[in-house]
């Protein structure tokens, strides 16, 4: 956690949102310490599905990464034209990279991540509040929340119906559900391996275990349209024949695009995406699906 060394980074709390006057939501009866402004913890540290190196390697690429760059923008998109009913808790929001994103955008966010570095990286970067702790550690009262988010978190759940499930008793009847997950198990590679991942998803799977929780999807699309084949070339191909496992310098050149002519023609390729995901359309094969389900 924080030392009390660290700088106070500049708060992003959008114009006329009090995070502390979120609703539902009382930190200190949940026996949370405020360890610094706007940085809860509720003190013990929590086992994960999730390599202990991950937040630090992405809090040095998700700036510069047109992966995380063109997810945030679908998914702010997506939650402007399907906004919740209040505040949106992202859960096991990580480095705070969407949260940043959703509040820069005007919604109201409280970032939940059990992990302490993901929670640090968070609040460095200005987001608040932060709560370090898991969901139903962090002192929400069911039904009290009108969207929660959780932006490829489920994946690593080995119940992930049980899962949602409990989010859903989390949620305000009609709230809203923002869920991206890593598409098709036939793009299984060693970086799922690494990542702590149960399972990829298809459109269907995604549906179906969304409709098992008790929700309704009311949009669902794939994303990053052109990355299957050089995934599967890449990762999933040399997996099956036992090579490649992953690394840290190869994670950070994956996650920028080839310069020139090549470069600009893909990241044109994503501009057309996000317009086509932005308007509600659908695409129905890429490296990811984005979800928007309802309390049913």
């Amino acid at each position: 956690m924080p030392s009390q060394a660290d700088p106070l980074p500049r708060m992003i709390t959008p114009r006329g949102v009090n995070p502390m006057g979120i609703g539902g939501w009382s930190p200190r009866a949940a026996g949370l310490r405020e360890e610094r402004a706007g940085l809860w913890t509720v003190g013990a540290r929590q086992a994960l599905s999730y390599p202990d190196d991950a937040h630090a390697l992405y809090r040095q690429v998700e700036e510069s990464s047109f992966w995380f760059r063109h997810r945030n923008a679908c998914v702010v998109s997506t939650v402007d034209r399907l906004p919740p009913d209040g505040c949106i808790a992202d859960v096991g929001g990580g480095n705070g990279y969407v949260a940043r994103g959703l509040i820069e955008a005007g919604h109201e966010v409280v970032l939940v991540e059990p992990g302490e570095q993901g929670a640090h990286n968070a609040w460095q970067r200005g987001v608040r509040p932060v709560v370090c702790a898991r969901l139903e550690q962090a002192g929400f009262a069911r039904d009290s929340l009108g969207g929660i988010g959780v932006f490829d978190v489920i994946e690593h759940i080995d119940d992930d119906v049980g899962f949602l499930e409990h989010l859903r008793s989390y949620m305000r009847p009609k709230g809203r559900l923002y869920v991206t997950v890593p598409a098709f198990q036939w793009l299984w590679s060693h970086e799922d391996d690494h990542a702590g991942h149960f399972r990829r998803y298809s459109p269907r799977s995604l549906r179906e275990t969304l409709q098992t929780a008790g929700f309704e999807v009311e949009y669902l699309t794939a994303m990053f349209a052109w990355l299957p084949l050089p995934v599967f070339l890449l990762r999933s191909l040399p997996a099956l024949l036992g090579r490649r496992a992953s690394t840290a310098d190869r994670t950070r050149a994956e996650h920028r695009l080839p310069s020139g002519v090549a470069g600009r023609l893909l990241q044109q390729l994503l501009d057309a995406e996000h317009r086509t995901v932005a308007r509600g359309g659908v695409l129905s094969v890429g490296g990811s699906l984005l979800a928007v389900a309802r309390r049913s």
